[in-house]
């Protein structure tokens, strides 16, 4: 009886800090970021209008470039500063949810809040979401640090329910953002992460939908689409789309790596400003020409729908925006790539419709479901994120009728990028942040026993359900208690007080991640431990208690 009102009070504790951290994340997060929104709109808005003043006012060209430069040097000065706030919003929030990459909570919230809107302002091509995720986690963090000192082990929990809702307000998908942290922030499912992304995701898309009547601020991405639903004889679409988006996806992937090997290796001695400022020179020249070669592409997106922007003006601008926002991101601008990533999507998409309209049995009205098919194959191929990919064609594009060639485009694109073997563009974004962040740094291997202390926050829950610091291995785990190393109700193993664990770990500050560990199993003794260095050379030595 004992033992089951000790398993009570940790379930009821655990909900309780669920409760609490999602819901001050959720609501805060739908706060700044509605806000965030609402400067954003107000903001592409003058960049709009600058543009087309500046189109009959080229005299002041000259100015405007030397102004650009100034601003290229001040950024490439803040982000050898602050290099936490530098680059997409969604890979490095993934990084700060698997611990591979520390940041200051505050310090990102703001930084990354004004820097994104000077990308916005300039019209660099890229979005808005990223940024809002990244902010939900630094509210995250921030809820977790202001409110206790005691229970720092749920801080990546906090920060994933904070990143959920910073999906959920920026693209009105709250089912979408739940399983973002299931299938690409932490890749496994968990009661715990599934529990704390819902609490947040639900106070945040309530607390956005009541803000966005207020401020004027749309919570969805898209408007509602009236689509015709595809029959089965014509699933050979979502099979064709996704066949030839999926080839597309590994092209557009490799051309990433081709133009990061460009800009961070062969060139890597230009000086950052120097990239920076071509990025702001050719999303000038370009938006000159027409504003739709530039900014975040939503508006491009939507009205490709109507389906006559011509086929020449169609490849162009996928050559254009390609360039331009895989340039600003290999520069490490400020802003997000999941619009951008989905606008150059629907330009392919728009471009294979108008293509499959010269074939006989293709019916006319069929283009706009291809084009919401190949949105679809855009999510799971090119960011790798298939199950994402069918709940955001559910929520935010309308398919409820086509939810069989959802299952089918999102299903043939990723397995072609599967099979030509390329990483998303999240996970490609993320190994280059973290080579540029440890470059030159040791790692050190540390192979020890530890024990699970009395009141520590492991205790009563899986080993899959706690984010362990980054690299961390169990190896294996011992119980003391004899009568009870019996497996748990379901063949589950759940920790328990004296529960001896064999750990492997690499890491380049391992004060840091003892301390991680420590909030998570309770502070050890002095131990013995086998330490490895980079080098390969192997000591022995006593570790610090932690």
């Amino acid at each position: 009886m004992a033992v089951k009102n000790k398993e009570k009070k940790q379930i009821i504790s655990a909900v309780s800090a669920a409760l609490i951290f999602g819901s001050v994340t959720g609501i805060l997060t739908a706060v700044i970021i509605t806000l965030y929104k609402v400067c954003a709109k107000h903001i592409i808005a003058l960049s709009e209008h600058g543009y087309h003043a500046l189109r009959g006012r080229l005299y002041f060209l000259p100015l405007v470039a030397c102004a650009l430069l100034l601003i290229s040097f001040l950024l490439a000065y803040i982000y050898k500063k602050k290099k936490n706030l530098r680059g997409g919003g969604i890979p490095t929030s993934i990084g700060y949810l698997r611990g591979l990459v520390s940041f200051k909570w505050l310090e990102n919230l703001i930084g990354i809040f004004a820097l994104s809107l000077s990308s916005f302002l300039f019209a660099v091509p890229l979005g808005n979401e990223g940024p809002s995720v990244q902010i939900g986690t630094a509210i995250g963090r921030g809820t977790v640090y202001t409110l206790t000192k005691k229970r720092r082990a749920w801080d990546r929990y906090s920060m994933t329910g904070g990143a959920c809702a910073g999906f959920s307000v920026a693209t009105g998908s709250p089912l979408s953002g739940i399983m973002f942290a299931i299938e690409e922030a932490h890749e496994r499912i968990s009661p715990m992460i599934i529990m704390i992304a819902s609490v947040s995701v639900a106070f945040s898309y309530v607390t956005a939908d009541f803000l966005s009547d207020i401020f004027g601020v749309s919570t969805r991405l898209f408007p509602d689409l009236h689509l015709p639903s595809l029959s089965l004889r014509e699933l050979w679409i979502p099979l064709a789309v996704g066949l030839v988006f999926g080839l597309f996806a590994v092209l557009f992937l490799k051309y990433y790596r081709l133009l990061n090997a460009v800009l961070n290796r062969k060139l890597k001695k230009i000086p950052h400003a120097y990239k920076i400022f071509t990025v702001f020179a050719l999303t000038l020249a370009f938006g000159l020409y027409s504003y739709s070669f530039v900014s975040t592409g939503h508006e491009l997106m939507l009205s490709l729908f109507d389906g006559k922007t011509a086929i020449f003006a169609l490849v162009l601008l996928l050559l254009v925006r390609s360039t331009l926002t895989l340039s600003a991101s290999n520069a490490s601008m400020t802003g997000g790539l999941f619009v951008p990533t989905l606008t150059i999507g629907a330009l392919f998409s728009a471009l294979l419709g108008r293509l499959l309209m010269y074939i006989p049995g293709f019916a006319a009205e069929d283009y706009a479901v291809v084009l919401v098919l190949g949105l679809t194959a855009c999510i799971a191929g090119m960011m790798k994120m298939p199950l994402t990919a069918i709940l955001f064609a559910l929520e935010a594009l309308s398919c409820y009728g086509n939810i069989v060639p959802c299952l089918i485009v999102a299903a043939v694109s990723f397995i072609m990028t599967e099979l030509f073997g390329v990483a998303s563009i999240n996970e490609n974004v993320l190994d280059h942040r973290i080579e540029r962040i440890h470059a030159g740094k040791k790692v050190t291997v540390v192979d020890k026993t530890v024990t699970v202390k009395q009141g520590s926050f492991a205790i009563d829950k899986q080993i899959r359900d706690i984010f362990w610091p980054a690299n961390f291995f169990i190896l294996s785990m011992r119980r003391q208690k004899l009568y009870d190393a019996d497996m748990d109700e379901h063949s589950r193993r759940e920790l328990q007080e004296g529960d001896l664990l064999h750990i492997r770990y690499s890491t380049y500050n391992q004060e840091k991640t003892e301390e991680e560990l420590a909030a998570l199993i309770g502070r050890q003794d002095s131990s013995v431990s086998l330490k490895s260095t980079n080098d390969g050379r192997h000591t022995h030595e006593a570790d610090r208690a932690f």
